[in-house]
């Protein structure tokens, strides 16, 4: 048994909600042994108390585990939305430090609350898939992933009656770290991950597609990050030749696809900071080089906002002069990806970064585009490319 929630270095303080936990399950130590009054009047502050103890408990004494979730059950009164409140609380805030038995807890006690059907359960899902890490190939990592996968696929049903939205959700996180895992073929642990986790995204993507189309435009290009997954190829495959094959109402083309944009399910972060980067791997450049453009390939003044495409024309324009080679890489990518991407649907592609080019000067993000177009020190060749999009599409 442990008395800490979290691992810390001899001279790091305690985080204030541990602190506050422990105090509350040492108060309160005494009503957490049988036997347990038949009636319970507490006031608000003192059940919140009882909720944080509890916790406590679970988390630091498996051996006790059962006594204490009774224990649970058998006070609330809210639905367990403080009991999850608290949990999200702990994950986004301890996760990181806290130390293995009190992870494995917390997976355990989220399977109860699933299970329950306490309310706040799909934040507290979405909390710890927020913890699955793209790149990190650790023990640790690895583990919660499986647990996590593991867990939808368990609750499949009850998810998808209660809170389908929370699916999507897994869909966008599960697709991002199989680019990752299925580059690894040797590692017997991620083999058998990965496998769950194309149960997972197939399931999702056959049988429930309309779920999947909340997650806009970046569906595909998650997709063709797998390409070489034989299932996923196949998905793709039928998004391009047999859209019909998804049975979901409304869905007839791909290229209704590219004009949904994606919400903040999971944002794309610091994609300009790992730009900046030297990617020692060409794949990895050019996947970042698309989520940074993505948008523009699609763009809707009316639907989509600024700020998505803001990013990668600031950093082309202020990387002039000093550091050139950034904007040539850029705007070559740009207009590479512009007649290729999508050949039959290239009128789509062109129309969006027309806009999107149109819409940043307005907006005044960029005074003019003749800081591309007349920039003596930007490639001929590009710089033409660049002019005929932007009259192409004026005319």
């Amino acid at each position: 048994m442990t008395t800490n929630l979290t691992a810390r270095g001899t001279y790091e303080a305690e985080n204030p909600i541990e602190i506050s936990l422990r105090e509350d399950f040492e108060f309160l130590k005494p009503q957490l042994s049988p036997p347990f009054p038949l009636t319970v009047l507490l006031t608000q502050e003192e059940y919140f108390n009882l909720n944080k103890a509890l916790i406590f408990g679970i988390l630091t004494q498996p051996h006790l585990v059962k006594l204490h979730i009774k224990h649970l059950h058998a006070i609330i009164t809210d639905g367990y939305k403080s009991f999850t409140c608290i949990l999200v609380n702990i994950v986004n805030e301890l996760y990181a430090k806290l130390i293995d038995s009190v992870k494995i807890q917390l997976i355990w006690v989220t399977k109860e609350m699933v299970d329950v059907l306490a309310i706040g359960f799909d934040e507290l899902l979405v909390a710890l898939l927020r913890q699955c890490l793209n790149g990190d190939f650790s023990e640790g990592n690895l583990w919660l992933c499986l647990e996590m996968v593991t867990l939808f696929l368990t609750f499949w049903d009850c998810l998808l009656d209660e809170e389908p939205l929370v699916l999507t959700k897994a869909l966008y996180v599960f697709l991002r770290l199989l680019a990752d895992h299925c580059r690894v073929s040797s590692n017997v642990v991620i083999y058998a991950l990965k496998r769950m986790e194309v149960e997972f995204c197939v399931l999702l993507l056959r049988e429930r597609f309309s779920l999947c189309l909340n997650i806009g435009r970046d569906l595909i290009r998650l997709l063709q990050d797998l390409v070489h997954v034989p299932e996923f190829k196949g998905i793709l495959k039928d998004f391009l030749l047999n859209p019909k094959q998804f049975r979901a109402d409304g869905f007839g083309d791909i290229s209704q696809v590219y004009r949904t944009k994606t919400p903040n399910i999971v944002p794309r972060w610091a994609v300009i900071g790992w730009l900046l980067k030297s990617c020692k791997k060409s794949y990895v450049e050019a996947n970042l080089k698309l989520a940074l453009f993505y948008d523009w390939l699609f763009f809707d003044e009316n639907t989509d906002n600024v700020m998505n495409i803001e990013p990668a024309i600031l950093l082309m324009v202020n990387s002039i002069p000093k550091y050139m080679e950034v904007t040539h890489t850029l705007l070559e990518f740009l207009l590479i990806v512009v007649d290729n991407y999508d050949i039959e649907r290239k009128d789509i592609i062109i129309k969006g970064v027309s806009r999107a080019l149109s819409t940043l000067v307005k907006k005044g993000v960029i005074g003019s585009l003749d800081v591309l177009i007349r920039c003596d020190i930007i490639s001929k060749i590009l710089r033409e490319m660049l002019g005929k999009l932007v009259i192409g599409h004026v005319g």
